[in-house]
């Protein structure tokens, strides 16, 4: 299982959204994108980092930005998930873990290895044209990315677009 790194093109799997539509992740491309895989739905430092990511969006969007939360929680897990906090950003379901192995962040050691095949806590930055300029991948899974990290990377791609 290869990982992507700064530089590589991201892998463009087919994820669903939590109203079941296919979505490939070029179709996203056109903007800085924020790519943010969590474990899973409903547990807590997956919840605090969803609702950070939450809480700071109207900060992304202000750079033109776009963030994207990544599970493999299947897509009506990811709906009530959304609900629940009031996630007002595009929730993606992985369930048959394309996208866990396609970037090598599929993690076979949570809970001991009970759960095998979630993903790793990570955090991709991709530029508008779907190149990982960012990569952050915790080894354990109740660690929180850099938010801050997250945000400079978002603010140079847009001063790198704007002055050419």
């Amino acid at each position: 299982m290869a990982e992507v790194r700064v530089g590589d093109p991201a892998p463009d799997v087919t994820l669903v959204s939590w109203d079941r539509q296919a979505v490939r992740l070029s179709s996203l491309f056109g903007q800085p994108l924020v790519l943010a895989f969590f474990p899973a739905a409903f547990t807590p430092v997956c919840t605090r980092e969803m609702c950070t990511f939450r809480d700071r969006l109207s900060a992304f969007e202000a750079l033109g930005a776009r963030v994207v939360g990544i599970s493999v929680d299947g897509p009506f897990a990811l709906k009530a998930f959304a609900e629940q906090q009031g996630l007002n950003f595009l929730l993606l379901s992985d369930f048959n873990r394309e996208a866990v192995r396609a970037f090598g962040i599929e993690d076979h050691g949570l809970l001991g290895g009970l759960l095998r095949g979630a993903s790793k806590r990570a955090v991709f930055v991709l530029d508008a044209r779907g190149v990982v300029m960012y990569r952050w991948v915790s080894e354990d899974p109740r660690v929180e990315p850099d938010y801050e990290a997250v945000q400079r990377v978002v603010e140079e791609l847009g001063t790198r677009s704007t002055s050419g």
